[in-house]
């Protein structure tokens, strides 16, 4: 693949359950000094992925600019603007896109942010051209501003979300990761750990902790890893090869200390990072707003209404009914089969809890026996969830051809006429039983704030695999940073899940 050499000469071996460190050689901390910044194993992975990058955007454009001038070749001559344009565009497109920030390495892997610059760097080359066009009163072709610009900004976004994907494969590896130092109280650094080896696509491998002195003891037998003291955290850093240090927020990490810390780091090349404290709030709603220089960390309030849903609520009726036509003989298929091989309705029909507490009737094609709810008691002891859901890996209710139905999802497709009478969005958290409901602890009420959907962020991350604190987590994760952008990414990422099959049963 691509990418698959970015980790090479990683010091770690790996299997398919854990990742093993091999011992490294101590780095000299005598050479670490201020002023002073050393290669990290992070930045030759991130420079070879940027080159990787480069190339295949080089390409990219160059393969633009030839379909552009075979497109207009008749009309062509040595010194028609065009074909200078043509020969520019390869170098310039890279350019824009470094100028945009989408090569640096703080937003590799990272998603919606690293498609808004690469998105950035193509209304740049379309404001070049365009302007250049107009200043230097030459005749650019149509296909090149109107068609050429946007499709290599499309194929470019492509081949990001591609690498993104093989990026993250890496990283679950043990691959293509920054070394952290974790540091704070010792309760805050045992759960941003945690959180970071259950989040290993994010790259983030914790190599060791700084902690108060009261903390030490219990955070060593707790995480495994090096610990030391809030004044070690330069030397920890330098003597273990991290790139990263993550600052935990508490008292004993607060404005002064933080300033002293940076100052230590200053110059080695380590990336200081500081965890707000604010579990599941991110991107569009953090901002840092200076008062009269004091900078203080904005919260916005998640926003439940306005133009974007409106546009949301659009898009997902048009989408469904496009949906229900092009997939008629599918669904037709799939009816014939569960009428023709099991006794019963052709649809499931079940009460299902809406956005705001709203009961709504949910459709899906039945794939299970006619009286699977009254059996739901006798099957008790076999469920393996361990919250709300009742979940069993091989169900005696489900039917043959149910079975082949839910591993690859297509029992939900009625739901699309939820999606069309706007009772449900096409994503959204799952729609919960009213039995559910009536057991939800306050925080989960907030589930209800936004319509449910056909799939959703729990879905593409695990679906039936997730415990149920995970997905939780991950409906209000979506629900508290909702947005069109991660709409459109759960879409695209849905439909690897339904191709892996993975926690569908």
């Amino acid at each position: 693949m691509l990418l698959d050499h970015l980790g090479a000469g990683r010091g770690t071996t790996t299997t398919a359950s854990a990742v093993v460190p091999v011992p490294r050689p101590v780095p000299d901390t005598a050479a670490v000094r201020p002023g002073v910044s050393r290669p990290t194993a992070a930045r030759r992975w991130a420079g070879r992925y940027a080159a990787a990058l480069v190339a295949v955007e080089v390409a990219a454009a160059a393969l633009t600019s030839v379909a552009v001038l075979v497109a207009r070749w008749p009309e062509l001559t040595a010194r028609s603007p065009l074909v200078w344009a043509a020969c520019v565009l390869p170098l310039t497109w890279p350019v824009l896109l470094r100028g945009a920030g989408a090569h640096d390495e703080r937003v590799f892997g990272t998603g919606s942010e690293e498609y808004r610059r690469v998105a950035r760097a193509g209304f740049l080359l379309l404001a070049l051209a365009s302007l250049v066009s107009y200043v230097g009163h030459l005749e650019l072709s149509r296909a090149l501003v109107l068609v050429g610009i946007p499709a290599l900004t499309a194929v470019t976004l492509l081949v990001r979300l591609g690498a993104r994907w093989q990026l993250r494969r890496l990283r679950t590896l043990g691959r293509c990761t920054k070394r952290v130092v974790v540091v704070g109280r010792g309760g805050a650094v045992a759960e941003l750990t945690t959180r970071l080896r259950r989040e290993r696509a994010a790259g983030l491998e914790v190599v060791a902790a700084c902690v108060t002195p009261d903390s030490r003891a219990r955070v060593t037998d707790a995480l495994g890893v090096p610990v030391g003291g809030l004044d070690d955290v330069a030397a920890t850093a330098a003597r273990l090869g991290a790139d990263t240090v993550a600052v935990t927020s508490a008292s004993e990490t607060a404005a002064e200390y933080l300033r002293r810390l940076s100052w230590q780091l200053e110059g080695t090349g380590v990336e200081l990072l500081v965890a707000p404290g604010l579990i599941e709030v991110a991107g569009p709603r953090l901002h840092i707003r200076p008062f009269e220089g004091l900078p203080l960390l904005s919260v916005e309030q998640p926003r439940f209404e306005g133009w974007q849903r409106v546009v949301k609520g659009g898009l997902d009726r048009v989408v469904a009914a496009l949906a229900i036509v092009l997939l008629a003989p599918v669904l037709l298929a799939i009816a014939a089969a569960v009428k023709l091989t099991s006794p019963g309705p052709l649809l499931y029909r079940q009460e299902r809890i809406g956005v705001n507490g709203r009961s709504f009737t949910m459709y899906k094609f039945r794939s299970m026996v006619v009286d699977a709810d009254r059996q739901v008691d006798a099957l008790r002891t076999q469920n393996m969830s361990d919250g709300l859901l009742f979940k069993m890996r091989s169900d005696p209710r489900v039917t043959p051809v149910g079975r082949l139905l839910r591993r690859l999802s297509l029992d939900e497709l009625p739901q699309l006429l939820n999606v069309l009478g706007g009772t449900m969005s096409l994503v959204g958290p799952r729609p919960p039983l009213p039995s559910e409901v009536a057991r939800y602890e306050p925080p989960v009420h907030r589930r209800l704030l936004v319509k449910p959907g056909l799939t959703g962020l729990w879905q593409v991350s695990g679906r039936s695999d997730l415990p149920w604190e995970e997905a939780v987590r991950l409906d209000l994760r979506y629900v508290e940073n909702w947005s069109l952008a991660m709409d459109l990414l759960i879409l695209v990422r849905t439909a690897r899940a339904v191709l892996s099959r993975s926690g569908a049963y």
